[in-house]
């Protein structure tokens, strides 16, 4: 194989990343909308032998404003859709509660992430997580994962509005094209301690 290492695994949030951020939940396949970039992006980590997977919070099942069959509807179209760029998500983890909760999944908690270790036997050695939201630089901390805030989403309002919750460095990019970029060109290979 030459010079080159066992290629990591890249965790990424959905909403605001992947595609538009909605106020009122992204609730079914016509009010899905990629971000510019996104798929392409997708597609060069899938080239690059990354193992992409997706964990999202989705309290819209909590409040009812979304049903778990019209996510499995989004989810299987963004797949596919994906899947005709060139790339390829293995899998999506998605946290059904309510903010208030209180359960292991729900991001800034690293429950989908560890969950998604077990099962799919990731390593999580030279892992990254490109999230939008603290709560995802949160939750890569607590799984061992390097995270990567992206200004898409609602990455700038959390960048121009720093919270204390968070005092470990961490990369942010301009979305999802340009955090692959670095992952790519193994700016993320420092791994948080």
């Amino acid at each position: 194989m030459g010079n080159q290492s066992v290629m990591s695994t890249v965790f990424l949030d959905r909403d605001g990343v992947i595609n538009e951020n909605r106020s009122d939940y992204v609730k079914n396949w016509n009010e899905f909308c990629f971000l510019p970039g996104a798929r392409e992006a997708i597609a060069k980590l899938t080239v690059a032998g990354h193992r992409i997977v997706v964990c999202s919070n989705q309290a819209g099942i909590a409040t009812g404003r979304l049903s778990v069959q019209s996510l499995n509807d989004i989810h299987q179209h963004m797949l596919s859709e994906v899947e005709k760029a060139g790339g390829h998500i293995e899998h999506v983890y998605y946290c059904p509660h309510g903010k208030h909760e209180g359960c292991a999944c729900r991001k800034p908690r690293p429950g989908l992430l560890l969950r998604a270790c077990k099962e799919l036997n990731l390593a999580l050695t030279d892992a990254v997580f490109i999230g939008d939201n603290i709560t995802d630089v949160q939750a890569s901390f607590a799984a061992g994962v390097l995270p990567i805030l992206v200004l898409t989403g609602l990455g700038l309002e959390q960048i121009q509005h720093p919270s204390s919750a968070v005092i470990q460095p961490f990369l942010v990019k301009a979305n999802l094209y340009h955090a692959v970029d670095a992952v790519l060109n193994g700016i993320y290979i420092s791994k948080c301690s």
